[in-house]
């Protein structure tokens, strides 16, 4: 007996791998030889392309297209019709499969409802993409980014919740989970550290 479950109106392909756990809803087409892993969420009406790779206990959300070339890490959240691009300068009548260039949505990562990631880009690790924003180049682990182009808009934790700026000896704080980061780099160029207890 299977040990995930997908809906009868959906169509996967052959070759592909399911982790255990997960459950693929209406309308889904997920393509050959892509792999899925245990306990994600596939919503109503998501294409997963070919040879494509989704990490253990992801979600996503409704009419979301993730294309050849784009690999989830685990917990990741694709908000509901977010865009996933794979070629920069597409033409209908030019065959560009060998310009895919590729993307990375490390672990934890958010995307809001109709964010548009274009190709080539690295999601950091726990950042938070808002909704409707046009990612463009690469985002900073635990940062959240907004607008078109999205541009950093603050730095966000853990859990989620915005980060709130302290002082030494950590610069700054979740008062939700109460954990704490420090920034490493110059103002220019740098990512959060959370202070391990």
């Amino acid at each position: 007996m299977d040990k995930y479950f997908i809906h009868n109106t959906s169509l996967v392909e052959q070759d592909v791998k399911i982790g255990e756990g997960t459950k693929i809803w209406h309308f889904s087409h997920i393509d050959s030889e892509a792999t899925i892993g245990e306990n994600c969420v596939i919503g109503q009406n998501v294409y997963i392309g070919k040879g494509v790779k989704i990490g253990n206990g992801c979600k996503i959300q409704n009419n979301v297209s993730i294309f050849n070339g784009v690999t989830l890490e685990d917990d990741v959240f694709c908000g509901p019709s977010c865009v996933f691009t794979n070629v920069l300068t597409p033409r209908a009548f030019i065959e560009k499969k060998d310009e895919f260039l590729l993307t990375l949505v490390e672990r934890g990562a958010s995307i809001g409802a109709n964010a548009t990631i274009v190709c080539g880009t690295n999601i950091g690790k726990y950042s938070l993409i808002g909704a409707g924003a046009v990612v463009t180049k690469n985002v900073k682990q635990h940062s959240i980014v907004r607008g078109l182009p999205a541009k950093q808009n603050g730095w966000v934790c853990f859990c989620g919740e915005k980060l709130t700026m302290t002082t030494s000896p950590f610069d700054f704080e979740c008062y939700n989970c109460l954990k704490k980061y420090n920034y490493i780099g110059t103002e220019d160029v740098g990512y959060l550290e959370e202070i391990k207890k």
